[in-house]
Parts: structure tokens; sequence; C-alpha cells
């Protein structure tokens, strides 16, 4: 009887920790706003004048790694920092970018509501520790726009990186959709 319970219990949990993700705007609303703010940052280049200034970037591709073998919740906490750290990237001067402004404005407001949807998503609701690691990099981003004078150049090439932050976010996020159904 008691292995009986104890089995029971277990399901359970393994039951829950698995469906425990498996929110409604994670099932109905997560794809819809990924394609669209891929959409509205391809087509800033597609707007696009600039050409890419070289300069050393080093995408995080280490921190994503590490952040798919971690728990359903940490990878959410994960791709919500690095959304809310891209929105705050866009709200720089980017007025040297040839970017028609409406875009940028509606790929703000996309990838805002975006990390607000998997916020909402976060059993804990609580205040996580961000990634040090992945605040440093938006930070020197930001610090590569400042010495290159917010440039369209400069521009360009954060915009290729929050391309590639999108594709792995939409990656990181959508394995919890596929594990939880």
């Amino acid at each position: 009887m008691l292995s009986r319970m104890l089995l029971l219990l277990l399901s359970l949990s393994l039951f829950s920790s698995a469906s425990s993700l498996s929110c409604r705007w994670m099932e109905h609303k997560f794809l819809q706003h990924s394609n669209k703010s891929l959409d509205l940052i391809e087509r800033m280049a597609r707007n696009s004048t600039n050409t890419t200034e070289d300069a050393e970037v080093n995408f995080p591709h280490r921190l994503y790694n590490q952040a798919s073998k971690a728990a359903a919740e940490d990878k959410l906490v994960f791709t919500v920092q690095v959304l809310e750290e891209m929105a705050a990237m866009f709200e720089e001067d980017h007025s040297n970018a040839s970017w028609e402004e409406s875009t940028v404005e509606h790929f703000l407001m996309v990838v805002t509501q975006q990390a607000h949807g998997l916020h909402s998503c976060i059993k804990s609701h609580g205040h996580k520790k961000q990634n040090k690691k992945l605040l440093m990099y938006f930070k020197r981003l930001s610090h590569i726009l400042e010495q290159k004078g917010h440039s369209a150049a400069s521009w360009e090439l954060i915009r290729k990186e929050m391309e590639t932050h999108l594709k792995r976010a939409e990656q990181l996020a959508s394995s919890l959709l596929t594990s939880s159904t």
C-alpha cells in the first residue's frame, strides 16, 4: 500500500512538473509573437542602408547551451531576461539607423509583450537572479554602441545580434512546448 502511494505521488509530481509550464500564453501566443518579432527585425534589415562595422561581440552561445540544460522555469527566466535586455537595447538612441520608426516601435511592443507573456508562465513569479554573464554581454553591446556614436553601422551589428537572440530564444522556449505536451 505504501509503495503504491509513493508511486502515485511520484507520478503526480512528474506530471505536475512537466505540465507546470504549459500555460495558456505559451500554448497560444508564444509562437505568434516570436514569428512577428523575427519578421519585424528582418524588415528592419530590408529597410537598412547600413553596413556592419567590425567589432568583437562574441555571441553567448555557451549561455544558451547552459540554459538549454536548465530546469523549465530557469529556461523561461533566461528567455525573459534576453527579451527584456533586447527591448532595453532598442530604447537607446537609434536615430542614426535607417529603420522606419514605426517598425522599431512595433518590434519593441511585440518583444515586450512576449517578455510579459513568458513571465506570466513562470510559476514562482518571484525575482530570480538575473544571469550576470548575460547582463554583462548586453552591457558590452551597449558600450559598443556608445563607442561608435550609435552609428548606423553599429546598429546594424546590434540588429544582427538581436536577430540571433530571437532565434535562439525561440528554440529555448519552444523546447518547453514540446516537452510539456
